[in-house]
């Protein structure tokens, strides 16, 4: 997670999307000394944010973010749940509109062993995409490529672009080489 808080200011009123146990937001509130909620909608995650101090509410993403005004929040991270939304292009817009930037990651599927996979007749199963096709809770696969294309149709600005493989930061053939794509955006 180092790569995604060395992206996030000190003092940052952050928005974490799909903020499981709230670790993230629970880091950067005591290293960073940001604020701000996290949303989940899963009990079990939802309590252990809960216990864990987070500022954490109980919302559907499927029905947006219209409880905040524009700009209400400095980061709105958007951490490995835009492919387990139905309607990715309007949780963007929001994304965008609420936070004046967002940090959005999901599981990159033109990573070499899920092309790999793709060509011997496979679903790809890796640590980044766990599940067998039949179980999974990801309504979509995407790419790095793919999504810098949907982020120019949005008109919606790409700040920084990178691959996570790790902690390392992936800078090189990032839609080749890394398991995890990371976007920086921001609304133009």
């Amino acid at each position: 997670m180092k790569a995604i808080t060395d992206l996030i200011p000190s003092h940052s009123k952050v928005l974490d999307l799909g903020c499981g146990t709230g670790s993230l937001l629970h880091e950067l509130v005591s290293a960073k000394q940001c604020s701000g909620y996290g949303i989940e909608l899963d009990d079990q995650n939802l309590l252990a944010a809960a216990e864990r101090g987070v500022n954490v509410l109980q919302l559907d993403l499927e029905q947006g973010l219209s409880m905040f005004k524009d700009h209400s929040f400095d980061v709105v991270l958007q951490l490995q749940t835009l492919q387990q939304v139905r309607h990715a292009e309007g949780m963007l817009r929001e994304t965008v509109r609420v936070g004046r930037r967002g940090i959005v990651s999901f599981p990159n599927f033109a990573h070499w062993p899920n092309r790999l996979q793709v060509a011997m007749g496979r679903m790809p199963v890796t640590r980044t995409l766990p599940y067998q096709w039949y179980d999974t809770p990801n309504i979509r696969v995407g790419t790095q490529a793919d999504f810098t294309l949907l982020c120019g149709r949005l008109g919606i600005r790409v700040i920084d672009s990178f691959g996570l493989r790790g902690s390392e930061r992936i800078d090189t053939l990032p839609n080749l080489l890394a398991p995890v794509a990371v976007f920086v955006i921001e609304r133009q």
